[in-house]
């Protein structure tokens, strides 16, 4: 518990920041609908350019969030979040000062920019910064309070949306990421792998070697001294280390700057080490898919099929939030000890196959109502299958993990809204080959369900311990 409480800086950071992004949700829809067609209920343009826009995003995420993952593995988790939490003030202050369709094209531009660094990579460092700071076997419930603080942070999002104005919405939500930035720089502590709480962009690492330099000699600005009671790997006798500052043998230094930035083959070779880990970055992509394309396309089809508003997109939400914040903060911590990731994985996929399936055959204005209760159970598959992520890397490696599994998601981010946006858009309008308005919710279900029954053969290894995690590569045939 004391450990979980340490954590109340970036619980606080993460409810200010995940608040200020959900306010703005009920309401922007409505925004869209009135800059591009005022006046109707049902606008193809609209659905395009949020499937258009989420796609562009996703591309960014792909190749920034295993980037920022991997370089707060360096550089410190609130060093890196300091980035996103910043950027996500400039658009939400576009729409609080005005909402014209000038405004929301300018919205529309810049948070396609500032969302390439800030949609995954929030999410990514606070799993992170969690994993350097909770042992294994209660991260599974750490990752579901964390969660739970997400979920906490959309209730009230939500609710202050159902009551605000559209113009004090986007105030609030300013005003919400300004204070949560200012927050996280003055009260969460930086956190990094084993322990260190330094700031080190000039640290020395072993295993990059690339050039030697006389004892003493200060020209290189790289040159950082390894803490006291420190024995370097770079030495296996460790008196010969201690005795090195007299000696005049040369002093082996690293490479500075950002050498740190993963390839490719590095983040293939992560997937590949062990079947766990590639399994659950499957059962992540169809699940993203699937999400993504509920983001796309759900509350457009509402608003055709029922003739919903900001406020009935809020009340479905408010029970949504409400569902999974009771799931992941009571729920979740009683039954992770007791039952193993792997089936609270399964349970919750099968849910939100459920609730997506209810949705596409809804047959009056209460269904989407009734089926958001299957949301008390849907929400804990995300903390389950980063739960699973995360013990199959060493603590060196979690901001990889979690960047690498973040791309993967984000990838499917790309793919979700060039498929499921063009098919919402035919089947909600008069030239639809067939009448069934919920058609692409439909196939949005099928997507979860692969996730699903990929989940049902994931079987998760053994974690890999904190003392042999770094000698611990990948042998590839």
């Amino acid at each position: 518990m004391e450990k979980l409480a340490s954590l109340r800086h970036l619980f606080v950071t993460l409810f200010l920041g995940v608040f200020s992004g959900c306010v703005v949700i009920p309401a922007i829809t409505d925004v869209t609908m009135s800059a591009l067609c005022p006046g109707q209920d049902e606008c193809s343009l609209a659905i395009y350019l949020s499937g258009i826009h989420q796609a562009i995003v996703g591309v960014g995420t792909v190749v920034m969030t295993p980037i920022i993952g991997n370089l707060s593995d360096q550089y410190g988790r609130k060093a890196l979040l300091t980035i996103p939490m910043a950027l996500s003030i400039i658009p939400l202050a576009i729409l609080a000062y005005s909402r014209s369709r000038t405004s929301f094209y300018a919205y529309y531009g810049i948070r396609a920019v500032t969302a390439m660094v800030g949609e995954g990579s929030v999410n990514c460092l606070a799993l992170a910064y969690v994993a350097d700071n909770i042992s294994e076997c209660q991260r599974t419930s750490a990752f579901g309070i964390l969660s739970g603080v997400v979920s906490a942070a959309f209730v009230f999002g939500t609710l202050a949306a159902r009551f605000l104005s559209t113009a004090s919405t986007f105030q609030v939500a300013t005003l919400g990421s300004m204070i949560a930035a200012v927050y996280m720089r003055i009260f969460l502590k930086e956190s990094l792998p084993n322990g260190d709480s330094s700031q080190p962009f000039l640290k020395k690492e072993p295993g990059f070697l690339k050039e030697t330099v006389p004892n003493g000699d200060s020209s290189q600005p790289f040159l950082k001294k390894e803490p006291a009671g420190i024995i370097s790997p770079l030495d296996d006798n460790s008196d010969s280390s201690s005795s090195s500052s007299s000696s005049s043998s040369p002093v082996k230094i690293q490479e500075g700057g950002f050498k740190k930035i993963p390839a490719v083959g590095e983040l293939i070779s992560l997937l590949k080490c062990r079947p766990a880990f590639s399994q659950a970055a499957v059962i992540v992509f169809f699940n993203s898919l699937a999400e993504g394309g509920l983001q796309a396309s759900l509350l457009y089809f509402w608003k055709a099929q029922f003739h919903f508003n900001k406020d009935q997109f809020a009340d479905i939400m408010l029970i949504i939030g409400v569902m999974g914040t009771i799931s992941q903060l009571l729920f979740m911590p009683l039954l992770a000890p007791r039952v193993s990731e792997e089936k609270l994985l399964c349970i919750g996929l099968l849910t939100g196959s459920a609730h997506i399936f209810l949705n596409s055959i809804a047959w009056s204005f209460w269904v989407p109502y009734a089926a958001a209760a299957l949301a008390a159970f849907a929400v804990i598959a995300t903390p389950c299958v980063r739960s699973i992520v995360s013990k199959q890397v060493g603590p060196n490696e979690q901001g990889k993990a979690q960047g690498c599994i973040s791309g993967i998601s984000s990838s499917a981010q790309i793919i979700s809204p060039l498929i499921f946006s063009p098919l919402t858009a035919l089947f909600l309008s008069e030239g639809a080959p067939f009448y069934f308005p919920g058609f692409s919710i439909m196939c949005i279900a099928f997507a979860s369900m692969i996730a699903f029954i990929q989940s049902t053969m994931i079987r998760a290894g053994p974690p890999i311990s904190s003392q042999l995690a770094d000698n611990c590569n990948c042998i590839e045939p």
